[in-house]
């Protein structure tokens, strides 16, 4: 298949949430407190759908199922990241991700969570929870029980532009005033730490999630060092923001003409702004800020044109896979 295959996101409400992903990308979101955009999602908790082509219509995982030599051979029994666009117009809750074994283990066969996250934009004052300041576990479980949070967590000041990586194990929230592009691993599982004593949309506390959280959290915490690599060439800037264990991940930034390779089996492409054309042999195809698709392995080399921004990633192997596993909708995926 010699085409990018185009994806409509899913959206999700989230206590959270906001308008951001209208006001910024225009997509018609469901309500005022939309906080997801499962942009490029196989998940069965929120599946994109092919927008054009000879594939319209179809959800990400039946193309993955039916087609694999699209995405080079792969492998695994699933699509093995998510791209998600979170508006953070409050605080999410303080949470952890699981391993890939654990996971495997205690959530029905379910991917860990290694995760990473571009802040698009933020607000002047803006800052994130990344990591905690206990050494030990019994010092962690104390300042829970104290209610001391301040003295728990620790806060990271951010500016648009800035990158995080976060692997499972790892104590983090996305704080009020953020709009974040996050590459993941294909999971929903999420476990709460602390929730600021709100009331979700039942007006009921949300669920907390201490023990799981307790037995897969990283003590003391260990922020893992990222060297971005920065390639000028003619028409753009490549910028290698993390290559790690589940994924790789580039920013291209675009003014004129700059010519790629596919570095991976299959790339995800979410452009964050501006607009521009994808060219490939004797094809052209329009992008604009908003637009979210793939780059089958077919096409090996290609263009970008314009004044345009773009975040990109690839797959780096397949993960805890097991074969026909149903992964279901569970309560500890809505942070």
């Amino acid at each position: 298949m010699k085409q990018p295959i185009f994806l409509n996101p899913s959206f999700h409400n989230r206590i959270w949430g906001g308008t951001k992903l209208n006001e910024v990308y225009n997509y018609k979101i469901p309500s005022k407190n939309t906080g997801e955009c499962w942009a490029i999602s196989a998940h069965p908790n929120g599946q994109s759908t092919v927008a054009s082509g000879q594939f319209i219509g179809k959800t990400l995982g039946e193309v993955w199922k039916e087609k694999p030599e699209i995405f080079g051979d792969f492998g695994g029994d699933r699509f093995p990241l998510l791209t998600k666009i979170l508006d953070a117009n409050d605080d999410l809750s303080v949470q952890v991700h699981p391993n890939d074994e654990y996971a495997n283990e205690f959530e029905g066969g379910e991917l860990g969570k290694t995760e990473c996250w571009y802040i698009i934009d933020c607000d002047d004052d803006a800052d994130i929870i990344f990591g905690h300041h206990a050494n030990s576990k019994e010092e962690f479980i104390h300042l829970i029980e104290e209610g001391n949070w301040e003295g728990l967590l620790q806060r990271v000041k951010i500016k648009p532009g800035d990158f995080f990586y976060v692997p499972s194990g790892t104590m983090h929230a996305l704080c009020k005033g953020t709009l974040v592009l996050e590459t993941q691993q294909n999971s929903d599982t999420t476990y709460r730490i602390y929730d600021y004593n709100r009331p979700g949309q039942d007006g009921k506390l949300r669920k907390l999630h201490l023990n799981k959280a307790i037995e897969v959290i990283t003590i003391p915490h260990n922020a893992t060092k990222i060297e971005p690599k920065v390639i000028y060439k003619k028409g753009g800037v490549i910028t290698s923001l993390v290559e790690e264990d589940y994924f790789t991940v580039y920013k291209w930034g675009v003014k004129g003409a700059l010519s790629l390779n596919q570095e991976g089996h299959f790339t995800l492409v979410s452009v964050i702004s501006g607009n521009g054309k994808i060219i490939f042999e004797d094809n052209k195809y329009c992008i604009k800020s908003g637009d979210h698709f793939i780059l089958p392995n077919q096409i090996q080399s290609f263009t970008i044109e314009g004044n345009i921004q773009l975040i990109a990633s690839h797959p780096n192997k397949t993960g805890n896979c097991k074969s026909e596993v149903e992964v279901v909708a569970r309560e500890v995926g809505s942070f």
